[in-house]
């Protein structure tokens, strides 16, 4: 089974591990020399990209409040990074484990990628007070990082990597596709998400190479029970998306400046739920890539199971 899923790569798994080593030392950057440069957000402009924000779907939104809305799902956007990668950062030290007294190239590769993903965590952390600092009070993020981390990791290490590739993979196209064509974003919001992009784009395949390992030792019925978790998984990031996409849109309505109606104020919650929808659970589970590894994987009714699922959420 390893052998057919990754058979479009045909580089030694000792090897891609290799080189995602040295693209970590070649790309590798510090949070206040390379990426904030002692700059502060822009609130003049936009935070995130209107392909990502679905803000054309409020044509009625005028200029500065088309701002206010992209400001407020490019904070979510960062605080929501922030708490996928407490859990990610968790799983991958525990699945280092398996290479302690083994490949030590495979090894290294997952402690530099633990590593690179608290020096995110710190980024995000970071740009949130900066956030904080230059919008009106009253935002708040809903969920808590350690809980949601503690459910995540309660689950199946096959359904948590699974999730976690997901990830990884949208991470990549919302930047090439959305935030780097952008030039109307803050500069500082972009940067931080292109370096952010620049490490993801090892921690990508790193993701693949451990799920592909996890799939090839297990049975057949540990695998469905993994699809199920892993079902479970994409409905629990679904109620954390209807919770901040309701407090985000009350949040908008209360600093927008002007008393919003009920229809308007119904139209907006639902754009940010239509968005975030999109941009943490479909954009992952359309990408070409992750399509084929989980493909890979999985027998009919279990891919008829995950499309079930899904098309309740994205509809």
């Amino acid at each position: 089974m390893t052998t057919a899923i990754l058979a479009h790569d045909p580089t030694p798994t000792t090897e891609r591990y290799a080189r995602c080593i040295q693209a970590s030392k070649r790309i590798r950057w510090d949070i206040d020399h390379d990426v904030i440069r002692g700059r502060q957000l822009d609130f003049t402009q936009k935070f995130l990209p209107d392909g990502l924000s679905r803000v054309a779907d409020l044509p009625w939104l005028d200029a500065r409040e088309q701002r206010l809305f992209s400001q407020i799902q490019g904070r979510t956007y960062a605080n929501m990074f922030g708490l996928v990668e407490r859990f990610i950062g968790a799983k991958i030290l525990e699945v280092s484990r398996d290479h302690w007294l083994g490949d030590q190239t495979a090894l290294e590769a997952l402690v530099r990628f633990t590593d690179e993903e608290l020096k995110h965590q710190e980024l995000f952390r970071r740009l949130e007070r900066m956030a904080a600092d230059g919008m009106p009070a009253g935002y708040v993020f809903a969920p808590q990082p350690n809980e949601v981390a503690g459910v995540v990791l309660g689950r199946s290490t096959w359904a948590v990597l699974g999730l976690t590739c997901c990830i990884e993979l949208f991470t990549q196209a919302h930047y090439r596709q959305s935030i780097e064509p952008d030039a109307g974003l803050s500069e500082l919001w972009r940067d931080v998400f292109l370096f952010h992009w620049r490490e993801e784009s090892q921690h990508a395949i790193l993701d693949e190479l451990e799920w592909v390992r996890e799939d090839a030792r297990l049975a057949p019925a540990e695998r469905d029970a993994g699809v199920t978790d892993l079902i479970g998984l994409v409905a629990a990031v679904d109620g954390i998306l209807q919770a901040q996409a309701q407090v985000d849109a009350n949040y908008f309505g209360a600093t927008c400046g002007r008393r919003l109606g009920a229809t308007e104020a119904e139209a907006v919650h639902a754009t940010l739920l239509r968005a975030y929808r999109w941009q943490y659970i479909g954009s992952g589970v359309s990408d070409a890539r992750f399509q084929r590894v989980l493909g890979g994987m999985i027998d009919g009714a279990q891919l008829a199971r995950i499309q079930a699922a899904l098309g309740t959420i994205l509809a």
